[in-house]
C-alpha cells in the first residue's frame, strides 16, 4: 500500500508510475475515458486508472466485498483496453477530484483523464462534477472525451485546436508537440474546422507564477459551442506526452 497524500491512499495492482491517469469506475461514459486514454498514448505517454473509494467499511466482510468490487471494474478497465498488465489504483479519498489530484502529484502524472457528464449530447465534452471542480483550480491537467467516443470505431486524434488566452503559449506548444508525435494536424477553433476537430487543448489564464487552472469566461463560452475531446492545461508550462 503506498500514501497517496493526506487524506488518500492508494492500493496498487500492477507497476506504478504513468503520464496518464485515467478516472475509472465502470460505467460507458468512462468508456469515453478509456478511449481517449488510448488514443493519447499513442504519442509514447504511459497508462494507469484509478478507481476512487471513499471511505472503508467497518464490517470485515463487507470491505472485502467493497476492495473486490473496485478491482474488479478496474480489471474491467483493463480488458477494455487489452492489456491487463496496465496499472490500477485503487484510491481511498473522501473527494474523488483531491483524490485522483494526490495520486497523480505521487505519481507524477502529466494529466487525468475523464469521461463526459452522463447527460452530454455526443460529440461534446461536458465534465462531470468531479472534474468541474478540478477544473476550477486544479494543479493538474485535465482531459475530457467526447461522449460517445468509446463507440467509433474511427476513432482518432488527427486534428487539432487550441484555445488560449492572448499571450499564451503553453497550449499552443503542447498541441504542436502532440500533433508531432501523433501525425495530427493544427486547425482552427472556428467553423469549419471545429467540424473535424478531435482534440482541443486549452489555456488558462496567467496566474501570477502558480501553475493552477483557470478558466476565462471567453474560453468556457468557446468550449461549450465546441465539439470534440479537450485538454485543459494549467497556467504556466506545456506538458509533453
Amino acid at each position: 500500500m503506498a500514501n497517496a497524500g493526506a487524506g488518500a491512499l492508494a492500493q496498487d495492482v500492477g507497476p506504478v508510475s504513468s503520464d496518464l491517469i485515467v478516472s475509472y469506475d465502470g460505467t460507458p461514459n468512462d468508456d469515453d475515458a478509456l478511449a481517449l486514454g488510448k488514443l493519447l498514448v499513442q504519442s509514447g505517454a504511459s497508462l494507469s486508472l484509478a478507481y476512487i473509494r471513499h471511505s472503508r467499511e467497518f464490517d470485515p466482510r463487507r470491505e472485502e466485498l467493497a476492495q473486490h468490487d473496485a478491482e474488479r471494474r478496474l480489471e474491467q478497465g483493463a480488458a477494455w483496453l487489452g492489456d491487463a498488465a496496465i496499472p490500477r489504483h485503487v484510491v481511498f479519498s473522501g473527494s474523488t477530484g483531491v483524490g485522483l489530484e494526490q495520486l497523480a502529484e505521487a505519481e507524477q502524472a502529466s494529466v487525468i483523464v475523464f469521461g463526459s457528464d452522463y447527460r452530454t449530447p455526443p460529440g461534446r465534452a461536458e465534465p462531470g462534477t468531479s472534474a468541474q471542480r478540478l477544473l476550477e483550480g486544479g494543479s493538474v491537467a485535465i482531459a475530457v472525451a467526447a461522449a460517445g467516443l468509446r463507440t467509433r470505431a474511427d476513432a482518432g486524434i488527427a486534428a487539432i485546436a487550441v484555445a488560449a488566452p492572448d499571450g499564451d503559449r503553453a497550449a499552443q506548444q503542447s498541441a504542436e508537440a502532440l500533433a508531432a508525435k501523433l501525425g495530427a494536424r493544427i486547425v482552427d477553433l472556428t467553423p469549419p474546422g471545429a467540424a473535424a476537430i478531435d482534440l482541443i487543448v486549452v489555456g488558462s489564464q496567467p496566474n501570477s507564477g502558480s501553475r493552477r487552472i483557470t478558466l476565462s469566461g471567453a474560453t468556457r463560452t468557446t468550449l461549450n459551442s465546441a465539439r470534440g475531446s479537450v485538454l485543459v492545461l494549467p497556467s504556466g508550462g506545456a506538458i509533453g506526452l
